[in-house]
């Protein structure tokens, strides 16, 4: 085994005309949750434990699309999800439909270790959120100035806002720009959002383990669900390698994209870094995504198909790298 490996994430889909002050304020982010999780698994905590630490952090900071700071849908209300995988058993746990849970990761964690189901949405989670006693809060704790100003721009132009999509084929470097118009099964949409979250870990042992969190889209349809509650979608983890995906949800579901890079690692004999790359050139179709990627063997990768994404990673042997395009 290689030692412990992290990786954060603050999602892929970048604006290219992105004010310095805007970048560096990711990166200090960035910064902050990887010198978090790298102390956590100093301390020899578990994967489990460090991703859903990291995420948390992730969450209550309204800089990136999770927790407070989250998309708001058509109705200018904020519906939340999260899941959290664990590798040595594959359990999980997932949410969706969250609007009073202030750290729906924590709640995911928990439907993993205190249920025997993998996934509650919406009234049901939110009851079980009750029953365990997770911190609840009102729904406006996660409404933004910034995003009630990105929703009004969405219905005047009648549009989900989901990301810049100035696409650049990349894996853990850049590129040239170049424009191109987006679909969504099919139906051209204008698009921008602010950024799903996630996290995945190995730790000293070699377990691994991964955790997305997100609001999903601005302007979205009541009741949407998206790729980061998915296992296997936008979260995968088993004893080869853990996974979090960000991006285009639908694509990113149609995909399997988290669950892919796990399968071409054990199917095809691919090691973790042409898994991603591969999964990134082959199974998008024209949909664009990034993810984040650790080994049992303490490898970390990254890869992404659109202008940027808001990444960071570390390992045990002193390897440390934030980056946003």
């Amino acid at each position: 085994m290689g030692g412990w490996a992290i990786a954060v994430h603050g999602g892929a889909g970048v604006d290219p005309n992105l004010p310095n002050e805007r970048q560096e304020e990711a990166k200090r982010l960035l910064t902050r949750c990887l010198d978090i999780g790298i102390s956590a698994l100093r301390s020899n905590l578990s994967a489990i434990d460090v991703v859903e630490l990291v995420v948390r952090e992730l969450e209550t900071d309204p800089l990136f699309n999770s927790g407070r700071g989250s998309a708001l849908t058509e109705k200018g209300t904020v519906e939340m999800e999260a899941s959290i995988m664990d590798g040595p058993k594959r359990r999980c746990g997932a949410v969706s439909g969250l609007t009073t849970v202030k750290n729906p990761i924590s709640l995911a964690r928990l439907v993993m270790d205190k249920t025997p189901h993998s996934y509650l949405g919406f009234a049901g989670a939110e009851e079980f959120a009750r029953k365990q006693g997770v911190e609840l809060v009102d729904n406006e704790y996660f409404i933004t100035e910034d995003n009630v100003g990105m929703l009004k721009l969405a219905k005047e132009a009648n549009s989900i806002l989901f990301d810049y999509r100035i696409p650049t084929l990349t894996t853990c470097g850049g590129g040239a720009a170049m424009e191109n118009q987006l679909q969504m099964n099919g139906l051209p949409i204008s698009l921008y959002v602010p950024e799903t979250v996630g996290c995945v870990v190995v730790d000293k042992q070699g377990h691994c383990a991964a955790a997305t969190s997100t609001g999903g889209l601005m302007n979205k349809m009541t009741g949407r669900i998206g790729d980061s509650p998915l296992i296997g979608s936008g979260t995968y983890a088993c004893d080869l390698v853990a996974v979090s995906c960000t991006g285009e949800g639908e694509a990113i579901i149609r995909s399997t994209l988290a669950r892919e890079v796990a399968a071409v690692m054990e199917y095809k004999g691919l090691n973790l870094h042409e898994a991603v790359d591969y999964v990134i050139k082959t199974r998008l179709d024209e949909g664009k995504a990034g993810l984040i990627a650790v080994s049992k063997n303490g490898e970390v990768a990254c890869g992404f198909n659109t202008t940027g994404m808001f990444r960071g990673c570390a390992t045990e042997d002193g390897f440390l790298e934030v980056g946003v395009w």
